[in-house]
């Protein structure tokens, strides 16, 4: 797909891709810290959080590639990143 100058990918794109394959260190969300405000969802560079019935995160580890961002921004401190053991 050829972007214009300028442009960026939207967020998601990784879905074309399995690129949590080679990822070091994984999100470990806490189900007693999350508060479900959903800043997680709203945040994932790639898009690959979603929610479950609940309300609760759901990572897709499929997609995931570790980069921490959800963990750094997290409000409650419910997510923790956790070197994975392949």
């Amino acid at each position: 797909m050829a972007l214009n100058i300028g442009c960026a990918a939207k967020p998601g794109r990784a879905r074309d891709n399995r690129t949590g394959s080679w990822r070091v260190f994984i999100p470990r969300f806490s189900r007693e810290k999350c508060s479900k405000c959903g800043l997680c969802i709203l945040i994932c560079p790639e898009g690959c959080i979603s929610e479950d019935e609940e309300g609760m995160p759901v990572p897709d580890y499929d997609y995931c590639k570790g980069c921490g961002v959800c963990a750094d921004e997290c409000p409650a401190d419910a997510i923790e990143m956790e070197l994975e053991e392949k």
